[in-house]
């Protein structure tokens, strides 16, 4: 039922924004999205099911905006692309930053055991990505869409080193944050002053 699961996850994420993850009642859930409780629970297995498929549903987005933003342009728009995901969703902030608020579940990053039936609640059960996988995600993203397959190997390990200090830029204007575009002035400017 993917139409129905993705209707229960938009309204978790919309129930997430009214109110802390503690008082997002299942059976509000269920009823916003149109289906009964027990579809909920037939999708997701428990509420902590349905964060853990909530939080797996905002990062795939966010490193689908990886992509989008490696196809128009370059290591600026990734970083740029990193700000604007954490300034409009607290899930894909917290996410990057491991910074969980009192206002957000906080799904264990580990596997949980998996009897689901849903192939994708069984991917939403794996082990959920740590900052430092999201990292290493956008580092390797980055390479494979901006890297030359014939490039020497010290060629190919700069632009490694370049993309990877691209996306903890990225993460440090998260954390403290710049001007709007001003993150990727200081990705430009950081990687010119790395050729000079």
């Amino acid at each position: 039922m993917p139409a129905a699961r993705e209707s229960l996850l938009d309204a978790a994420y919309t129930a997430l924004a009214r109110r802390p993850w503690g008082g997002v009642r299942m059976v509000d859930v269920a009823a916003v999205a149109g289906v009964s409780r027990q579809t909920l629970y037939n999708e997701f297995g428990s509420k902590e099911g349905l964060a853990r498929a909530l939080v797996r549903r905002e990062a795939d987005a966010y490193l689908a905006g990886v992509d989008r933003a490696l196809k128009e342009g370059g290591l600026d728009l990734v970083a740029e692309w990193t700000v604007t995901a954490a300034r409009r969703n607290p899930l894909v902030r917290a996410a990057l930053t491991g910074c969980w608020s009192e206002r957000l579940p906080s799904p264990t990053l580990t596997a949980v055991p998996s009897s689901s039936a849903v192939p994708a609640q069984r991917r939403a059960d794996g082990p959920l990505p740590a900052p430092a996988d999201f990292v290493a995600a956008v580092r390797d993203r980055s390479l494979a869409a901006l890297g030359v397959p014939s490039a020497p190997k010290t060629e190919s390990e700069a632009l490694a080193r370049d993309c990877e200090l691209a996306v903890r830029l990225a993460l440090s204007c998260v954390l403290a944050p710049v001007e709007e575009g001003g993150v990727g002035r200081l990705v430009r400017e950081a990687l010119r002053a790395r050729t000079t």
